[in-house]
C-alpha cells in the first residue's frame, strides 16, 4: 500500500465581492486570479449585479443576515490567509463585514467598488462614508482608481500631481496604505502610485495595451495582490506582482472576442499549480 504523504498547508485567500454573469469581474475574477498565482480561493457573495460585456442593467444585494453568515461559516473551516474585499452594497453590509474582521490576523486588499466601468453607480453616498469610516482603516491597502480616488477625496484627479495630492488626503483619513491606479490617465504610459503612511511613495509603470478587453482589471489587481501576500511576499512586491500579472493577463487576451462590450482578462496566462 502507497504510504499517504503530509498534508500540505494551502494558502488560501478569501473574496468578498459581488458576482459577475460574465465571469470577468468580481468573484469569478477573483476566484481564477488566486487559482492561477496558486492559491485556493474561498468566497462570500455580497450582491448579485445583473451585467453583461456592455454594462450593468441592475443590481440586487444579498440580505445582510446572509453575509454575516456566510463570514462566520467560511471562518469557522477555513481561516483565510489573506483577504481581498471589491463590491459591498450597502452601509449595513459594511457594518457587519467590518464587524467581523475587526480581529483578523492577516493582510486586507480593499478595492473600493463604487462605479461600474460602465457607469453604472453600485454605491451610495452613506455606504462610501461607512467605508471611509469603518472598513478602509482596517485595511492593509485600498486600491481606488481615479474616479473613486476622487469620489472619496472631493478633488479632481487628473494627472500624476494630482494623485500624490490625493494619496496623501487619504491617508489623513486613517488609511495605513493607497496604491492609486492611473489607468484611467490619457498617457500611453500607465502610472500607478503607492504609498503608505510611513513611506515615500513609488511609482509603478507599464505599457498601455491597444485592446477592449480590461474587464475586471481591478478586481484582478486586487486580488492578486491579496495573494501575493498570502504567500509571504512584502507589499511592495506584491504590488509589483499584481501590477504585472495584470499586465500579462491583458496581454494574453488582447485579441479575444468575448462579448460586444469590454471583453475579460486571460487570467489563466501561466497558471501555478497548487502545491
Amino acid at each position: 500500500m502507497e504510504q499517504s504523504k503530509n498534508p500540505t498547508s494551502i494558502k488560501t485567500v478569501l473574496s468578498i465581492a459581488g458576482f459577475d454573469n460574465i465571469a470577468g469581474a468580481g468573484l469569478q475574477a477573483d476566484i481564477k486570479t488566486i487559482s492561477a498565482i496558486g492559491c485556493y480561493a474561498t468566497t462570500i457573495i455580497t450582491s448579485l449585479p445583473v451585467q453583461n460585456t456592455t454594462g450593468v442593467k441592475a443590481v440586487f444585494p444579498i440580505p445582510d443576515v446572509a453575509i454575516e453568515e456566510q463570514l462566520n461559516c467560511v471562518f469557522d473551516d477555513v481561516y483565510p490567509d489573506a483577504i481581498k474585499i471589491g463590491m459591498i452594497a450597502n452601509s449595513k453590509q459594511v457594518d457587519i463585514i467590518s464587524r467581523i474582521l475587526e480581529n483578523y490576523k492577516g493582510p486586507i486588499v480593499v478595492d473600493p467598488v463604487m462605479l461600474s466601468s460602465s457607469g453604472h453607480q453600485l454605491q451610495d453616498e452613506e455606504t462610501i462614508a461607512e467605508c471611509i469610516r469603518k472598513l478602509y482603516p482596517l485595511a492593509t491597502l485600498v486600491t481606488p482608481n481615479l474616479d473613486e480616488a476622487a469620489a472619496l477625496t472631493g478633488m479632481s484627479v487628473k494627472n500624476l500631481q494630482d494623485m500624490e495630492l490625493a494619496i496623501d488626503i487619504l491617508l489623513t483619513k486613517g488609511l495605513h496604505a493607497v496604491l492609486l491606479k492611473g489607468g484611467h490617465l490619457p498617457d500611453d504610459t500607465l502610472s500607478s502610485l503607492l504609498k503608505t503612511n510611513t513611506s515615500d511613495s513609488i511609482a509603478f509603470k507599464t505599457q498601455r495595451i491597444d485592446t477592449r478587453n480590461t474587464r475586471g482589471t481591478g478586481c484582478t489587481l486586487s486580488a492578486a495582490i491579496a495573494s501575493y501576500l498570502a504567500l509571504g511576499q512584502s507589499l511592495t512586491t506584491a504590488v509589483k506582482g499584481g501590477i504585472e500579472f495584470v499586465h500579462q493577463s491583458i496581454v494574453a487576451a488582447k485579441d479575444f472576442q468575448i462579448g460586444k462590450g469590454n471583453g475579460p482578462l486571460n487570467h489563466f496566462f501561466n497558471p501555478i499549480p497548487l502545491k
